[in-house]
């Protein structure tokens, strides 16, 4: 929903300024000023370390009224550095941690975990962003001199990232086939789509993700307006683009909203909902509430959190649009009527999403995916409870693993006493044949839609599935 993003783009080329060592007077100590660029790397550094070692959300981490204390201190250019160096750190991780690697005689000391991603903020400038080398390699440094528990590893520091400026070509080439995302979940792409899909849904992570738009009406003129181009979805899909989404023509009108067009897609699988009562059980940010208010029906919007209802209602009231709220946990959700329809767009792993927000691999593990399903299931079940008999559910989420997808529905479907699966029809979906399953649910994933610049290839990984409640 109307959440502002922005393509990940490098940053400009920047120099870091040395500055000569003050010395006190009357000590002869050396006191070394702060040199420029300092900070951000600290911060970056920092906040690596609370998303892989402490599983912390990135996004939580760059709030800029709640986030890093040292990140909210920085100016807003050293915090679009900072959130430039992370993205590459966290998309590139594994091959970073194989260069370092290769240019360490022996592996670092066991605990040496600060050390550790100084030398990966240091290595992701080198590598993957356009700044130069000797500032990285110079900051690195000063960064492990004012650290106590990495002082003694300054010239290692030096010496590994040197190394690695030198022959980052070689190094480059050498890691490019080390999947771009940790071993777990790449082993589990491979046992569910096959290497050569799970290598293709690697490959992806390098390309910047997407701006779409889902508009109000007439995606012709818009894509025509906007220098976008219509996708099989509907949804606009801007080329290349810099600056502010809320400076774009027909935002301030309330004229479209940003939105994934994978996230578009479950909003239309019900069919023609006009004048029907539909309930979207988690609603949040919106943007699914908006696709079914345009469609002309009665929409009821629930959400546990009251900081993000508050959001929704935000946003609709940009889109001039209007949907009765509730602030609830849906599973505690009993409806004095029942509804004609139900969205059920579920809590989920967001590893179809990576693209956007590099972290999750990182804070997420297979049993997070295990709880997360077993979720899903009593959530669905719930869902099937709050429709009339005869009435729709559409399950989504933005997971690529079949367990919270697939198997949840399959294991719902295949009690075969509430409900049935309503196949999709690929010839509903001109474009996305592909992502039509044997079975008749919807499986995107952020290697399809291949285009030609300057349109981003790819979407978010999805599922969705449509069930009807039997009648009595």
């Amino acid at each position: 929903m109307p959440e502002d993003k922005k393509n990940d783009s490098r940053p400009k080329r920047t120099r870091a300024h040395n500055r000569s060592p003050k010395t006190a007077p009357g000590t002869g100590s050396a006191l070394m000023a702060e040199k420029p660029g300092l900070k951000s790397r600290q911060a970056a550094a920092k906040i690596l370390a609370a998303v892989v070692d402490r599983k912390t959300s990135l996004d939580g981490m760059l709030d800029q009224e709640h986030g890093n204390p040292a990140y909210r201190e920085l100016n807003d250019a050293d915090r679009a550095l900072v959130r430039a160096i992370l993205n590459s750190a966290l998309r590139h991780l594994p091959r970073i941690r194989a260069a370092i690697d290769s240019l360490l005689q022996t592996p670092l000391p066991e605990g040496a975990r600060a050390l550790d991603h100084v030398l990966t903020v240091a290595a992701a400038q080198i590598l993957y962003l356009d700044i130069p080398d000797h500032s990285a390699v110079d900051l690195a440094v000063e960064q492990a001199q004012a650290d106590p528990r990495n002082r003694r590893f300054a010239s290692l520091v030096n010496a590994v990232l040197r190394r690695l400026s030198r022959e980052k070509d070689a190094i480059l080439d050498k890691v490019k086939s080390i999947p771009a995302m940790p071993g777990w979940f790449y082993d589990r792409l491979v046992a569910s789509y096959g290497r050569e899909e799970a290598e293709r849904m690697s490959a992806s992570q390098e390309v910047p993700a997407a701006i779409d738009l889902s508009v109000k009406s007439d995606p012709a003129a818009w894509a025509e307006r906007l220098g976008g181009m219509v996708l099989p979805t509907g949804s606009v899909r801007l080329g290349t683009f810099s600056g502010a989404i809320p400076a774009l023509p027909g935002f301030s009108e309330g004229e479209w909203w940003v939105q994934d067009a994978a996230a578009s897609i479950p909003a239309r699988l019900f069919g023609d909902v006009a004048g029907k009562r539909v309930v979207d059980l988690c609603a949040a940010p919106g943007g699914k509430t908006a696709q079914l208010i345009l469609a002309g029906a009665k929409v009821t919007a629930l959400d546990q959190s009251s900081s993000r209802l508050r959001r929704l209602k935000a946003n609709l009231a940009r889109l001039g649009l209007e949907a009765r709220t509730k602030e609830v946990n849906m599973a505690d959700f009993q409806p004095d009527e029942l509804f004609d329809a139900a969205l059920l767009d579920a809590p989920c792993s967001s590893t179809g999403t990576t693209r956007r927000h590099p972290d999750v691999l990182w804070t997420k593990g297979p049993e997070d995916i295990e709880k997360l399903a077993g979720l899903q299931e009593r959530l669905l079940r719930h869902a099937l409870s709050v429709v009339k008999p005869g009435g729709l559910v559409v399950f989504s989420n933005c997971s690529l693993d079949p367990r919270e997808g697939e198997e949840v529905v399959a294991r719902v479907v295949g009690d075969g006493e509430d409900c049935e699966r309503v196949p999709i029809t690929a010839a509903d979906w001109p474009g996305l044949y592909d992502a039509i399953t044997d079975r008749g649910e919807f499986r995107t994933t952020p290697a399809m839609l291949p285009l030609a610049p300057p349109f981003s290839s790819g979407l978010d990984g999805f599922y969705a599935a449509v069930l009807r409640r039997k009648r009595a």
